[in-house]
C-alpha cells in the first residue's frame, strides 16, 4: 500500500521531467526554478543558455521549471 501512495507518484513524476527535459529545444520560452523568464539561445546534454532582455545567462537544464514553463505554453 505504502508503494502505490508514495513510491509510484514520484517515479510518475520523474519520467513526465525526463521526458520534459529532453523535449526542450532552441526557441522555447522557458520560465527557470528562480522566476527567470527567457527563450532558449543554446542548448547541450547538461546545460542551455537562456536569452533575457538583460542578455544571456548559463544554466543547467534542470533549472527549469517544468511546472511553470507548461504554463507558460499553454497560455
Amino acid at each position: 500500500i505504502m508503494f502505490v501512495f508514495m513510491i509510484f507518484p514520484s517515479m510518475r513524476r520523474q519520467k513526465q521531467e525526463k521526458k520534459f527535459y529532453n523535449a526542450l529545444k532552441k526557441g522555447d520560452k522557458v520560465i527557470m526554478k528562480s522566476g527567470l523568464h527567457g527563450r532558449i539561445s543554446e542548448i547541450t546534454d547538461t546545460t542551455i543558455v537562456i536569452e533575457t532582455l538583460s542578455g544571456k545567462l548559463k544554466f543547467e537544464r534542470s533549472a527549469v521549471s517544468m511546472d511553470y514553463s507548461r504554463k507558460l505554453t499553454n497560455e
